[in-house]
């Protein structure tokens, strides 16, 4: 199976440069999630209601040309799977704001579950509310993902994590220690996730890996210098860690601010 994760940041706009058509004739993913699709179906061109041979899920943000998510998921999968897709959560302090897309994947054979997710984390710079909001996120957020794995469910997560976790994972650390972004109560976070046996996949495949970024600032071109932050990343299970066969930033992948993510893995 393929998976990619892309914060598209407006997926009008990658369609509209073709960006979100070369994507998925480039790598043929099995599922594609999308970040920042700041839109509602009902605006969306019908390639992006209808995109063959893919069925489109939308999570949409209430408020319009903001946040959302959504998935895409490619017709062959639902020979092996039964598909479902969730777009409310009782955890999620900022359900309006459509920032989790759920896809369920259930074995058809051997009724396996695996859930698959792609989010947009808060960013929580805006005011001392937003910061507040983050951290209950990602409190909420760990909660349900253990109430998964206590039900046995295989879990992939991630997306845009809105937070570099150590120096190596942004270009100036010094520069930005402290900051929302790379703050200490974020990186904390995703310590615990690894001390809950969650893995970082990219990382841990590639430890001492350097200048591998997935954002960067469009207003100062930091793209053309490289100057950037990896915030984008995919977390798995330990029982599941080792299916891993490839994992990628498509860096030469435009129309964004971010660069996509893809995973090759068995299940």
């Amino acid at each position: 199976m393929r998976i990619i994760t892309w914060n598209v940041n407006g997926l009008r706009a990658v369609e509209k440069k073709s960006e979100i058509q070369n994507l998925i004739q480039a790598y043929d993913a099995d599922i594609v999630f999308m970040q920042e699709i700041k839109g509602t179906p009902d605006k969306f061109s019908s390639y992006l209601n209808t995109p063959d041979p893919y069925k489109a899920y939308y999570n949409p943000a209430e408020k319009a040309g903001y946040a959302g998510t959504g998935v895409w998921i490619h017709n062959r999968i639902l020979d092996s799977f039964d598909v479902s897709f969730l777009s409310s959560f009782p955890w999620d302090p900022t359900a309006n704001e459509g920032r989790v897309a759920h896809t369920i994947l259930t074995n058809k054979i051997t009724g396996k579950v695996f859930d698959i997710f792609g989010i947009y984390f808060p960013n929580g710079w805006k005011s001392e509310e937003a910061w507040a909001g983050k951290l209950v996120f990602y409190r909420e957020f760990s909660a349900y993902m253990h109430s998964l794995r206590e039900k046995w469910h295989s879990v992939l997560w991630g997306g845009d994590i809105n937070c570099a976790h150590h120096a190596i994972d942004l270009a100036r650390p010094e520069a930005n220690d402290g900051k929302i972004g790379f703050h200490p109560m974020e990186r904390a976070w995703l310590d615990s996730c690894i001390d809950e046996a969650w893995h970082d996949i990219w990382r841990e495949k590639n430890p001492n890996m350097l200048e591998v970024y997935s954002w960067w600032d469009v207003v100062t071109r930091s793209r053309d210098r490289n100057v950037g932050w990896r915030i984008d990343a995919l977390w798995w299970d330990d029982s599941i860690f080792a299916k891993t066969r490839n994992i990628e930033y498509l860096q030469n992948q435009m129309g964004s601010d971010h660069c996509p993510m893809m995973i090759d893995l068995d299940i």
